[in-house]
């Protein structure tokens, strides 16, 4: 069995204040900076050692993985950078405060948005600056491939191709991989290797900054997946997750 790490981004300036991020690159908080130390002091005590890593084009996943690696000597790995991992895009709820949010619209309604597995938030005008179009990190996709809002459905879907063309056969070769990205992109990963229905993936929440253990089989099937570190402490940072207002 080959294992693959994955790594939720420590806690980001946006996650303190309850705000919808999506695709806005904001930054790790202090306690962010210490979450991606101590999975890197996690990883170090396993002995584990990597050969690559894959991250998003977000300063909050890419910043944990430099803390990670540089915490565990491993500072000059190859990483690969990717649109296709981002966080999943929140449309025009990107910067809102999620308890006020659901003050606006009812709980029942920015629950549909955040974990229902077809429902969009609402969608940005391409002339609002949060659209990706004027990023120009984005300038090389193609404008049907720019989201102006996306549900948990269009991440599976932009997230898969990078899963089968690169990092698959990477963990078919033996390697030890390392993906360092976000709640929702990583919940699009899990919700395919373990065949979680579109209902019961709103119940999936992974905390930041504790890595997730995934162990394959040769067919890339799931064997087993275990948070590393104090397993109480994992369960309470997911529930964390999931008491969030919005």
């Amino acid at each position: 069995m080959t294992p693959l790490v994955l790594l939720r981004h420590g806690q980001s300036t946006w996650n303190e204040e309850n705000r919808f991020t999506g695709w806005t690159d904001v930054p790790l908080t202090e306690k962010g900076t210490e979450e991606a130390i101590e999975a890197g002091h996690l990883m170090a005590a396993e002995r584990m050692a990597f050969d690559v890593v894959h991250t998003s084009l977000l300063r909050r996943a890419i910043t944990t993985a430099n803390l990670t690696l540089d915490v565990m000597d491993q500072h000059w790995l190859p990483v690969y950078r990717t649109w296709r991992l981002n966080e999943r895009h929140y449309g025009a709820l990107q910067g809102l405060n999620k308890k006020q949010t659901a003050e606006r619209h009812g709980a029942e309604q920015v629950f549909e948005w955040r974990r229902s597995y077809h429902t969009p938030p609402p969608p940005l005008e391409r002339s609002d600056q949060r659209h990706p179009a004027h990023d120009p990190r984005y300038a090389s996709l193609a404008p049907d491939q720019l989201p102006a809002t996306e549900c948990l459905a269009d991440v599976v879907a932009r997230m898969l191709p990078y899963w089968y063309d690169t990092v698959v056969p990477e963990v078919r070769r033996g390697r030890q991989v390392l993906v360092a990205a976000h709640g929702n992109s990583l919940r699009a990963l899990m919700k395919h290797l373990k065949d979680i229905s579109d209902h019961d993936i709103a119940d999936l929440n992974i905390p930041t900054g504790i890595p997730l253990v995934v162990e394959l089989n040769d067919e890339m099937e799931l064997v087993e997946d275990y948070y590393l570190g104090d397993a109480e402490a994992a369960a309470a940072a997911a529930e964390s997750v999931a008491r969030q207002a919005g």
